[in-house]
């Protein structure tokens, strides 16, 4: 079964459709990995066996019958990822199951609708898993502010997995799952893609709908596919793409094939490297395993142009007015009122406001909630808040001027490779530190994407590719070129075979 395991979506689809395996036994050899290796690694929060090879024999009914909608093609042709199981981050809310967000704030909650996303990948026939466990709202870069226990990480599980999409991106390192979904607001699809050897991609800001992914900094959240390679992450956009009128970001577009382009040459790409990125505070493995990775691509055709940009050391100061800002908005939701945790025990209404939402939110998310009350409060909106947008802006100003020398732009995801438990968790600071080359992305809403590019200590090591707004059909071509010279993609940690 290893095969299986390893195989491509493209080569589970050919499986699939030439009969060689069915949905419910390809899904019942990833729930039998959940079932192994899930109490080790904690990368999933719920599963439902049931509904999941429910799902899986309407699948196989569904390319019995030759043809199922398409709705990313617009065609009566059978979807290439029909049949195909996935995970969801537990921030996608989908109907019938438990969707957590990592909180005890939500840890009973049973969504009654599913989120776009969902509901497209649905559509496409594919099968879910279950739903990932993930740093508490989305906030944080360890996984470990999960109220349901930390994941590990499977290449050491002594050392954090990434986060706050650390469970999608463990369960596919491990193979407990051939893809996922995960979410991105500092770089929360890219530090953990890099941290565990495996492919991410953040869209573009509102080329995939957030209608059902709960809110943690609504400008700024972009979700994304999670899979082995860059192929794959194509065909999962193509299923994941498209307006929705439920989500006033949503934009109205053409649909692309993301796949168009994967096996263009690369000669004559222009490859800018930023003077910030690959200066001091980069470990050395990394910078090793980046450079040798920037030589792959000249070999492959493409030539390296430095470049500045030269607000960049501005944007995690930024980063950190403008999100937790928007998080205590988003947050304020969650009153134990309508829904959510409510306090067994309590004297008045406002006496239940503060006693419910001290015990469902963590440390992490009751400090972000602060700094945004405090940053838009009387007084200091001004000094703190107005002018982090106006960096904001003098950011997407300079990638708009360094995309006039290059094609894309490429560095390191992260400053290390996976750090061990408690290493950071004692300083903020230091924690906040671990998203410095992916936060700038998300601030202008640009499309980036991590590949594994190399080892240090035997630990994954990340490559960040960005490109200009729409950008992710090349990218991912430029990517999957990479991929087609290397099989630092197709690695897989020894104890998980």
């Amino acid at each position: 079964m290893t095969d299986l395991i390893q195989a491509s979506l493209k080569e589970l689809s050919s499986a699939l459709a030439q009969k060689k395996i069915s949905s419910v036994e390809l899904t019942t050899l990833f729930l039998d990995r959940i079932e192994q290796h899930n109490p080790t690694l904690n990368a999933f929060v719920t599963v439902d066996r049931d509904k999941t090879l429910a799902a899986a024999q309407a699948a196989d009914a569904k390319i019995g019958a030759g043809g199922m909608k398409c709705p990313a093609a617009g065609t009566a042709e059978l979807s290439p990822l029909c049949g195909i199981p996935l995970a969801h981050k537990d921030i996608f809310c989908a109907d019938g199951w438990r969707t957590t967000c990592g909180s005890k704030m939500l840890a009973n909650f049973i969504a009654p609708y599913s989120a776009h996303v969902v509901d497209q990948l649905n559509a496409a026939g594919m099968v879910m898993l279950g739903k990932c466990n993930m740093d508490e709202f989305a906030m944080g870069s360890s996984n470990e502010s999960s109220f349901f226990g930390p994941v590990k990480n499977p290449w050491d599980t002594g050392c954090v997995p990434g986060g706050s999409s650390g469970g999608s991106a463990a369960a596919i390192a491990a193979r407990l799952a051939p893809a996922a979904t995960g979410t991105d607001t500092g770089g929360s699809i890219r530090q953990p893609a890099a941290l565990c050897g495996l492919t991410g991609l953040k869209p573009t800001y509102g080329v995939v709908s957030r209608y059902g992914m709960i809110a943690f900094a609504s400008s700024l959240d972009q979700g994304g596919p999670m899979a082995k390679s860059a192929e794959d992450c194509a065909l999962l956009l193509n299923a994941m793409a498209g307006f929705d009128p439920r989500d006033s970001t949503s934009l109205e577009r053409p649909a692309e094939d993301y796949a168009r382009d994967l096996d263009k040459p690369l000669d004559g790409l222009r490859i800018g490297l930023p003077r910030e990125f690959f200066g001091a505070g980069m470990d050395d493995g990394v910078r090793v395993a980046v450079e040798v990775a920037l030589a792959e691509y000249r070999k492959l055709g493409a030539t390296t142009v430095d470049i500045d940009l030269p607000n960049s050391s501005l944007s995690v100061p930024a980063y950190y007015v403008i999100a937790p800002a928007e998080a205590s908005s988003n947050l304020s939701r969650f009153d134990g009122v309508r829904y959510g945790h409510r306090a067994p025990d309590y004297t008045d209404l406002n006496d239940m406001y503060a006693k419910s939402r001290a015990q469902g939110f963590g440390d992490e998310v009751k400090r972000r909630i602060l700094i945004g009350t405090y940053v838009l409060s009387h007084g200091y909106y001004d000094a703190y808040y107005l002018k982090a947008q106006k960096i904001r802006r003098l950011i997407a100003a300079d990638f708009q001027v360094a995309f006039k020398s290059c094609d894309v732009i490429m560095g390191p995801t992260a400053p290390s490779v996976a750090f061990r438990f408690g290493e950071k968790s004692a300083d903020p600071v230091q924690m906040y530190l671990s998203d410095i080359y992916t936060i700038a992305v998300n601030l202008a809403g640009l499309p980036g994407m991590s590949i594994p590019c190399g080892f240090d200590r035997d630990l994954p090591v990340g490559l960040q590719i960005v490109g200009p707004w729409f950008g992710e059909a090349r990218m991912l071509n430029v990517a999957h070129r990479y991929q087609q010279a290397t099989d630092w993609h197709t690695r897989m940690p020894e104890a998980m075979k």
